[in-house]
């Protein structure tokens, strides 16, 4: 049974949280702030975080750099404010989605098997990487799509390549552009915009799959599966 740690000081929310996630079949710990929730996070060790951002003590986005300093386990960030600049500073901090309050428990059901999903896969940073329809050799720069080969160029292969390690949670521009051009191309959005759109028509265009998915305003998200939802609502539909 997968356990689950909801932190939030209000405790409303808790309790919904909690028989909402428990009638789903996962065993709920509660915390009230960021460092109540930071110390049951290293006494039992949670699969995955779900956290408000504005708590007395500890804020949520504190509570996302602790944890991530020693751990990559996911992080679900809940908030009121519902600002682009808001999800990129928390995305950026290491939160692997963010959901805007009020919201939908299907939805949020939706994102927390998203996210335990692309936990239980390998951490893929060996040279051999396998992730759904993908076959990733980074010794040899060889990349195949459900078994054909895809010639990409240098900076296509290091941009899915990233993707690859990281499948299905949100990566901000910022993080993208930091990975494929460094540092200082973290302003110069229209780099990623031109090589997004000639790594989708190369690897999506020959098998009409859509794996490469835009989260308006923040980034990208990839699902590398061909039977893989092409959208949130998708998963809702079908759950």
């Amino acid at each position: 049974m997968k356990r689950i740690l909801v932190v939030d000081d209000e405790r409303q929310i808790t309790r919904m949280l909690r028989a909402s996630l428990q009638s789903s079949g996962y065993e709920v710990l509660v915390a009230g702030n960021g460092a109540e929730a930071y110390t049951r996070f290293e006494a039992d060790r949670p699969d995955l975080i779900i956290s408000d951002l504005a708590m007395p003590e500890m804020t949520g986005l504190d509570l996302t750099r602790a944890v991530r300093r020693i751990s990559q386990t996911p992080i679900i960030v809940l908030s009121v404010r519902d600002t682009d600049a808001m999800k990129i500073t928390a995305l950026d901090e290491g939160a692997d989605d963010y959901l805007t309050k009020p919201f939908s428990m299907p939805e949020l059901l939706a994102r927390v098997r998203a996210q335990l999903r692309r936990a239980a896969e390998p951490v893929a940073t060996e040279a051999h990487i396998e992730t759904g329809d993908f076959v990733i050799d980074a010794d040899a720069h060889t990349v195949s799509v459900r078994g054909q080969a895809v010639h990409l160029t240098p900076k296509e292969f290091d941009l899915l390549l990233h993707f690859a390690r990281a499948p299905r949670r949100v990566l901000t521009h910022k993080v993208l552009l930091r990975a494929v051009w460094g540092p200082g191309a973290e302003d110069q959005p229209e780099y990623l915009r031109v090589l997004i759109a000639g790594l989708r028509k190369k690897i999506e265009s020959e098998v009409g799959q859509k794996y490469i998915h835009s989260e308006p305003w923040i980034g990208y998200r990839f699902a590398p599966e061909t039977d893989a939802p092409l959208s949130l609502a998708d998963e809702l539909t079908n759950s």
